[in-house]
């Protein structure tokens, strides 16, 4: 988040090739989620072709979004990201209400997103009692904080690693949905399910839309592909092609074995249907599997939120408490501890509302989708701004995408607010509180302008 401009660090090497850049992009947006939402999609769309519908409209509003990044990312590279088109197109005042979201909301969010998955599906194996879900999330997130703390970390073989086994556990259910388990096995005990409204449709695509998060990451390797940065339109086209194609298959072996109403009231769509195909051992090897993706993307968001929630201290005096960098623990350990009561935090205020998981996605969305809506608008904001600054790749039919990205972000950050519970209002006003922080920071620094100028003139007066 600092605001240190990639020309004073060098300029990227162009060392990507196509597949390089597909296959990062497939591994950061294929995730955890995608044994969790499908359950909430399916209970919050009418049929089985609404349910499927919504997927393909995932990946078609990605794809949007991610042309719109290629065009920020190679126009203003920065390793800020986010913050820095924000700060460049609206100012300081925002990007510091975006630093403070990441912080509180956004980062933290997906810290206990993960370990809510992490917690279901270990619950599945080793369950603790009727609060299995919310002590497992809890014990992750003190287990993760404690070795990034002490400086024991996973290492970037042992993340590999567990990508693949991530990877694997989504080939172990598309295949022993549509050739193992009997068609319709799951159907039976479900009953008949409840039909959605248009209002529940605009839900679940937020749950969509979550499980294809992580495309806009993606968008920064637009830097390091080889031969032209044009090249990142064929990574971006190809990648959410691929990635949308494998969440319809996962998504079709889930409808075929359970069926839509028992997808709905599943909280481990993946281990039930592991459980109709190969019986007990199915639900310990995919419940296995997708603990160790959870826990290996939890570890990774507790790395990285730390370090720019300790760039945060640096950049603003009032969490100055934060860019503190502890030299016998290698790490900003007061940033560490910060991060890890929020995210304790909202685990308990899953524990409240009795269904963590949608929680967290209630508190996360509405200023997920906020932040990205400013983002879509800053590709107007900013060929108006600076028009003559150079860009290697520009959005395409231009103004049409941009716009269908904005309203597709303002239509989900509606959906997110209204069709939600207290997980949402919780958020919003945690997003308030940073806008009460932002106007002391600004009555502060207003004062001591006036103190300066007062003792200047007194200064000269004597």
């Amino acid at each position: 988040m600092p605001e240190t401009d990639i020309t004073q660090e060098g300029t990227p090497k162009e060392k990507l090739n196509l597949i390089d850049a597909i296959a990062i992009i497939v591994g950061i947006v294929v995730g955890a989620g995608i044994f969790r939402t499908p359950s909430l999609v399916a209970a919050n769309t009418s049929s089985d072709f609404m349910f499927l519908l919504t997927w393909v409209l995932g990946g078609l509003v990605s794809l949007i979004g991610a042309l719109c990044y290629a065009e920020l990312t190679t126009a203003f590279p920065n390793t800020g990201g986010d913050y820095h088109f924000i700060r460049k197109a609206y100012g300081k005042n925002p990007a510091f209400l975006f630093a403070w979201a990441r912080m509180s909301i956004v980062q933290t969010g997906s810290i206990a997103l993960l370990a809510f998955i992490f917690g279901d599906y270990m619950s599945q194996l080793y369950p603790l009692g009727n609060y299995s879900t919310i002590l497992y999330a809890a014990l992750v997130v003190v287990f993760l904080t404690a070795i990034n703390i002490v400086g024991i970390g996973f290492g970037t073989g042992t993340q590999k690693l567990f990508t693949l086994a991530e990877i694997g556990g989504v080939v172990l259910i598309v295949v022993a949905g549509i050739f193992f388990a009997p068609e319709g096995a799951g159907m039976s005990a479900a009953g008949e399910s409840v039909l959605a409204t248009e209002n529940q449709l605009g839900l679940a695509m937020v749950f969509v839309l979550l499980t294809f998060g992580g495309w806009n990451e993606a968008a920064y390797l637009s830097g390091e592909i080889k031969s032209g940065r044009g090249q990142m339109v064929k990574a971006l086209v190809f990648s959410i092609v691929i990635i949308t194609s494998i969440y319809l298959l996962v998504n079709y072996a889930y409808l075929k074995v359970l069926g839509h109403a028992a997808m709905g009231q599943s909280d481990a769509v993946g281990a039930d249907v592991m459980q109709f195909a190969w019986g007990d051992t199915g639900v310990w090897i995919i419940g296995l599997l997708v603990a160790i993706s959870a826990l290996t993307s939890a570890n990774a968001t507790i790395f990285t939120g730390a370090r720019t929630n300790y760039a945060l201290g640096k950049d603003f005096p009032i969490f100055s408490f934060l860019g503190h960098w502890n030299q016998k623990a290698s790490g900003p350990v007061n940033a560490f501890l910060v991060q890890g009561g929020i995210s304790l935090g909202l685990i308990g205020l899953g524990l409240i509302t009795r269904s963590g998981f949608e929680t967290i996605i209630e508190y996360t969305a509405p200023v997920f989708w906020f932040f990205f809506l400013l983002v879509g608008i800053a590709v107007f904001v900013l060929r108006k701004k600076a028009p003559d600054v150079k860009r290697p790749f520009k959005v395409p039919l231009y103004p049409l995408t941009p716009l269908l990205f904005c309203l597709s972000s303002a239509y989900l950050l509606y959906s997110s607010v209204m069709y939600t519970g207290l997980g949402a209002l919780v958020g919003i006003a945690v997003l308030g509180l940073g806008f009460v922080l932002l106007i002391i920071i600004r009555t502060t620094e207003t004062g001591k302008s006036a103190n300066k100028e007062k003792a200047s003139l007194l200064s000269d007066y004597k």
